[in-house]
């Protein structure tokens, strides 16, 4: 390797080394190599020395132009020798070791170079000094960076993808029934109840608009309402105007299970508007800005500054307290006709007489309403669903209001008049076999079921089995008439008293013997009398029994009417095979069996429409929701006694009014013909089953000569009186006078025949 060359700097024409530049950094030697050293470049060849030639001798104060250039920092830095490689030094490529060069003498400026010399680079003027190089920094491969980067992304987004999966396509049908069980709720619609009218459509029973007052228990929860005791604090608020215990509301706001709670029922709508105002004044106050700092801080971690409750001001305990639009049944005409419409529980359901009969066809279709709820309020734009309501259908009864209100004023009058224990007037058309009124007492209001007893919620006149008394004897006559085994003018002789078996057998007063028509044995009411008569249906007594006993079961007794009323009794009728001792000759006198009171007026209707049974009705019709109206079908109708039978029958039921010898002489009517029958029976006492006590009773028909309507009284247990023309006759009558007015009947156009009671042996 060649010696490395001395550094040599200009002379300026001196010869001297020029000092380095003012402000030129001094040149570093170079470092030494540690460790790997790199191989040094092969050094060019030597260029040979050219001669200098002698430069002109110049002033000693040259000037500007003269003045030689200073050279640059790099050529006045003088150079160091490079210091020796290391032991160990790697050969080029080329494996070619280039020598130093060497350096070259500056040419003077301005002078042309020497032949054989390679020209000089020119130098600027003037160079700026040069800034030391920063070190350099081995960044780092980004290739590497980024593949991390994106395993990274890729690991997150797999778990969100993941997670999206889950919620959308796995678990999104659960989550979503989740969703929707916290969020909507799902509310019945109850459907308008149908009215109940009378025959010219006067509401006897309506529905009008009511409020059930409802609440959502998990709103009542203290992570919900923000307080504790949320139950107890909306209690005392409402409990003064829902007039209920607090204790009780606040037991069913504690049902955190369940979304739907009603607190009261069929509210009117001031209290609605009084809770509703309530509501609105506690939420304003709850909805301060101060209150919703503290709302923000609930549940949240008490080192953090959470709260664990809200202050009383903040929370509004009515929250979770909503009013749903109902239904509430009401009756117009308070007690008119109650025993007969009947009357709905708490829950809107008919609970007894026709309200309770005819309960699926008023009722109507309930439907549901499902709807998105945040906070209590109502979300619109969440969605929701409805399923309407289909309404009731409307019943349109055969009673006639007017009737009805005369028919329950004349029996209440008595009732009390009589200090009896109850009674009953039924009211019947004896062509369609129609209830144009059934007045009971003592009645009741449906609007007010907390004051009356429940013994009064019944319809008596259909539920009390009763011993009908001498009113049975119209039946044992038309048999005797009908099988041709008498006439009305059979002579009758009737001893005082009359023995049969071990038993004797008197009349309602004692008399000596008598003797009378059939028509008088009708008329003065003898027991006697129609024992005799009844023992000619037959050869003997079990034939006669047998044969009374199917004209009874023509009449209806023992049988249901065919209203269907609820707790309708059907009566007590036996068969003639088990009529054993006293009874066999009881049962012709109406002891022994036991009727309701439409029975036994339907049995007199019977002889008043020729002998044709019309089974009775209540129902006129029906209107359903679309308007259509749909009348009733009209009563089945069959034969009992023929029809000379039934006018017979009704001669001599005029001679118990009209005759001084009868017993209805107080059921006359002024300018009408009137029939009908007394009825005095020992009552049995339905709480020992032993007899006490009477049951007095009086029907009859008028016109007698056209007969429109039938009218029963009965009163049970009597005290002042027991007789039944004595205290049903008058009852009788006024009713009767008034119905005929009501619906316009012209008078009786003849006079009564006057059947003869008595004949002379």
């Amino acid at each position: 390797m060649s010696t490395p060359r001395q550094p040599s700097g200009g002379t300026g024409g001196t010869g001297r080394p020029r000092p380095p530049a003012k402000g030129a950094a001094p040149r570093q030697a170079p470092r030494a190599q540690t460790g790997k050293v790199q191989p040094a470049r092969p050094a060019r060849p030597a260029q040979p020395k050219q001669p200098v030639k002698p430069q002109p001798k110049q002033s000693a104060k040259p000037s500007a132009r003269q003045q030689p250039a200073k050279p640059a920092a790099a050529a006045a830095r003088p150079k160091q020798p490079a210091k020796p490689a290391a032991a160990k030094v790697q050969p080029a490529r080329n494996q070619q070791v280039r020598a130093p060069r060497t350096p070259q003498q500056r040419r003077p400026e301005g002078r042309p170079p020497v032949r054989g010399q390679a020209p000089a680079r020119p130098r600027p003027k003037s160079r700026p000094p040069l800034r030391p190089q920063p070190r350099a920094i081995r960044l780092a491969d980004p290739r590497r960076r980024l593949r991390v980067v994106t395993v990274a992304l890729s690991l997150v987004f797999s778990v969100f993808a993941g997670r999206l999966v889950q919620l959308q396509l796995l678990d999104s049908d659960a989550l979503a029934a989740d969703a929707n069980t916290n969020r909507y709720l799902n509310i019945p619609i109850t459907a308008e109840r149908g009215s109940i009218t009378s025959a010219d459509g006067v509401a006897l029973a309506t529905t009008v608009d009511a409020y059930d007052i409802t609440a959502d228990p998990a709103m009542f929860t203290p992570q919900a309402a923000g307080v504790p005791d949320a139950p107890e604090q909306a209690a005392a608020l409402l409990a003064p105007i829902l007039g209920l215990p607090k204790e009780k509301i606040a037991a069913d706001l504690h049902t955190p299970k369940t979304r739907y709670k009603r607190l009261a029922a069929q509210q009117t709508p001031d209290v609605k508007n009084q809770i509703s105002d309530l509501k609105s004044g506690l939420e304003k106050q709850a909805g301060s800005r101060s209150c919703a700092a503290q709302k923000r801080l609930l549940n949240k971690a008490v080192d953090e500054g959470g709260r664990t409750r809200l202050d009383n001001e903040c929370v509004n305990p009515l929250a979770g307290v909503f009013n749903r639009e109902t239904q509430k049944r009401v009756y117009p005409s308070d007690g008119l006709a109650a025993n007969l419409v009947g009357f709905v529980n708490a829950e809107g359901e008919g609970a007894g007489g026709l309200e309770s009969q005819y309960q699926k066809v008023l009722a109507g279709k309930e439907g549901h309403s499902s709807y998105a709820q945040s906070g209590g309020r109502l979300v619109p734009t969440a969605g929701g669903s409805l399923d309407p309501a289909v309404p009731g259908t409307d019943l349109r009864l055969t009673v006639n209001r007017d009737i009805q209100w005369a028919a329950q004023r004349a029996i209440t009058d008595q009732v009390s008049n009589a200090g009896a224990e109850k009674g009953y007037v039924v009211v019947q058309d004896v062509k369609t076999g129609q209830v144009l009124a059934m007045a009971t007492s003592p009645g009741f209001n449906p609007n007010d079921l907390s004051s009356a007893k429940s013994a009064q919620l019944g319809n008596a006149a259909l539920q009390d089995a009763y011993e009908p008394g001498s009113t049975a004897k119209l039946m044992t006559m038309a048999a005797v008439l009908d099988t041709g085994k008498a006439t009305w003018d059979t002579k009758v002789t009737v001893p005082y008293p009359l023995v049969r078996g071990d038993t004797a057998f008197k009349d309602d007063v004692e008399h000596p013997t008598w003797y009378l028509t059939l028509a008088g044995v009708l008329a003065k009411s003898s027991n006697i009398g129609t024992i005799e008569a009844a023992q000619t249906l037959g050869a003997t007594q079990p034939e006669s029994n047998k044969v009374l006993y199917d004209y009874l079961r023509r009449f209806g007794i023992g049988q249901q009417s065919g209203l269907g009323f609820p707790g309708e009794t059907a009566g007590i009728l036996e068969k003639p095979e088990d009529w054993k001792a006293s009874k066999q000759y009881t049962i012709p006198f109406g002891q022994g069996l036991s009727v309701n009171a439409l029975q036994a007026t339907s049995v007199f209707s019977t002889i008043a429409n020729g002998g044709v049974r019309v089974t009775p009705s209540v129902v006129q019709g029906t209107t359903a929701p679309d308007g259509r109206y749909t009348p009733a079908a009209p009563g089945a109708e069959s034969r009992v006694v023929s029809e000379q039978t039934a006018k017979t029958l009704t001669e001599m039921l005029e001679s118990v009014v009209t005759d001084e010898q009868g017993t209805g002489g107080k059921a006359a009517i002024p300018g009408y013909r009137v029939a009908g029958k007394t009825g005095t029976a020992n009552r049995v006492d339905p709480k020992t089953g032993g007899y006490r006590g009477y049951t007095a009773s009086f029907i009859g028909f008028a016109p007698a000569d056209a007969p429109r309507v039938t009218v029963s009284c009965v009163i049970q247990d009597p005290v002042n009186g027991h007789f039944g023309g004595q205290l049903c006759g008058p009852v009788f009558k006024q009713v009767m006078e008034f119905t005929l007015k009501t619906l316009q009947v012209p008078p009786s156009g003849s006079e009564a025949p006057n059947l003869p009671v008595e004949w002379k042996p």
